[in-house]
């Protein structure tokens, strides 16, 4: 079987299990995990870049997929009234000298000779920096955080429209990651795990506990969307008029009708993104970038700056897994600090690419979609089974007992064994790199 045909059946077989899901269960299921499915495929995109396209091996997609839901909140929530005057500027300007207190230690350092000296000075800058810092901060994010704290306690946004957070969260994550790497893309493929995993967290972390920003984990509820809300459109009477005529009442229509606009703007980023992976992977740029993964010591002696080209590939997946975040928080109406987890956000993303194909673009579009089909499908499949299984013990049997309660765990055993199951007879996926 040659390639382009063995690939249109793959693809396929994801829509088939789409139309399946929307057969036997209904269309509402079907959209909503085609929109995810969506999202994760722009994820697996990013992360793809960097270890398929560079090698590098980055397991903080969290932290950069945070990132672009914080850039949701910021854009396009409207501004807490009273919140900049009661201590937003004090906050800003706090922040300023925590960043002058950095630069000026680094200036320190970088300036006066080795010793004793420039030990000392170092740290008079960095202590009095700190105090400084928190003398100013901690009386505005008091301030700001007294306002209203049931319903606000928080800056808010620029109250703008919440598609322009969408490329806002991929120059987050864009700005963090040349930060990152700037500092960590000179560490060996362990340590640069380890330091993106690190940083990640402490995204998270502030994201938790800072309430002046985002809430915490109080969360931020009610984002404006870019496709019009289920109940204007069971108020219009043209769209019930023309529900009806498909033979549908106005709520199933309307939910259809929003998921299904959520879907044609995901498919439309996915394609463009895809497009855009295909053309740079095509180019000089991605040949050299391959090289370089595969043997760097030989690029680097033909001349290869392999440092920046690194940067640069680090700074584009992470931007696109932050506007896969924007996208996801934009979807879910919240943002909710509490449930970005390393398993959802790394290391699902992870086995998408491997299992799709790493190296390969439309591999790891077909590794996000299939993977998030059976990441939500599994557990409700599980559950049946068990239930198949044990149909003919006895009510209180204690195994029957046992097997209905270990369903829940399924998604993490399905999961283990598809990327066994892959990694054993197509070691590089399913749609493996030319």
């Amino acid at each position: 079987m040659s390639d382009p045909v063995k690939n249109t059946l793959l693809f396929g077989l994801v829509a088939a299990l789409f139309v399946l899901t929307g057969v036997f269960q209904s269309a509402n299921s079907a959209l909503t995990i085609l929109n995810m499915g969506l999202i994760s495929a722009i994820m697996a995109i990013g992360v793809n870049l960097q270890w398929g396209f560079a090698g590098l091996f980055n397991v903080g997609v969290m932290g950069f997929v945070a990132l672009g839901g914080l850039a949701a909140v910021l854009i396009a929530t409207p501004p807490t009234e009273g919140a900049w005057i009661a201590g937003g500027y004090r906050i800003l300007v706090a922040l300023v000298l925590g960043a002058a207190t950095v630069v000026a230690a680094v200036l320190v350092n970088s300036r006066l000779p080795k010793g004793r000296t420039r030990s000392l000075i170092t740290f008079v800058v960095l202590v009095g920096g700190f105090f400084l810092y928190r003398a100013v901060f901690d009386p505005g994010v008091a301030a700001v955080e007294a306002i209203n704290p049931a319903a606000a306690g928080h800056l808010g946004g620029l109250n703008l429209p919440i598609l322009l957070a969408w490329p806002v969260g991929g120059l987050l994550a864009a700005g963090a990651a040349w930060l990152i790497g700037k500092t960590a893309l000179g560490l060996r493929s362990d340590y640069l795990a380890i330091a993106t995993l690190g940083i990640a967290e402490i995204i998270i972390a502030v994201l938790k506990n800072e309430d002046w920003l985002a809430r915490g984990v109080k969360n931020v509820i009610g984002l404006p969307r870019p496709v019009p809300y289920e109940v204007d459109l069971q108020n219009s009477p043209e769209f019930v008029e023309r529900s009806a005529s498909f033979g549908l009442d106005p709520v199933t229509a309307s939910t259809l009708t929003v998921k299904l606009s959520y879907s044609i703007l995901f498919a439309v980023v996915l394609l463009t993104l895809l497009i855009m992976a295909q053309l740079a992977l095509k180019s000089p740029w991605g040949r050299m970038m391959r090289a370089i993964r595969d043997n760097e010591v030989a690029a680097e002696a033909m001349g290869k700056d392999v440092t920046t080209r690194h940067l640069q590939i680090f700074v584009l997946g992470s931007a696109i897994c932050g506007l896969a975040g924007a996208m996801m928080t934009t979807l879910d109406g919240q943002l909710t600090p509490g449930t970005y987890q390393p398993l959802r956000f790394t290391f699902l993303i992870w086995v998408m690419v491997i299992v799709g194909g790493s190296g390969n673009n439309f591999g790891a579009v077909l590794g996000g979609m299939l993977i998030w089909f059976f990441w939500v499908q599994v557990e409700p499949i599980g559950l049946w089974l068990m239930e198949v299984i044990t149909s003919g013990m006895a009510e209180d049997s204690g195994l029957r007992k046992h097997l209905l309660d270990s369903a829940a765990h399924m998604r993490l055993l399905t999961m283990g064994l598809i990327l066994l199951l892959v990694l054993r007879f197509s070691p590089r996926g399913l749609i493996p790199e030319k």
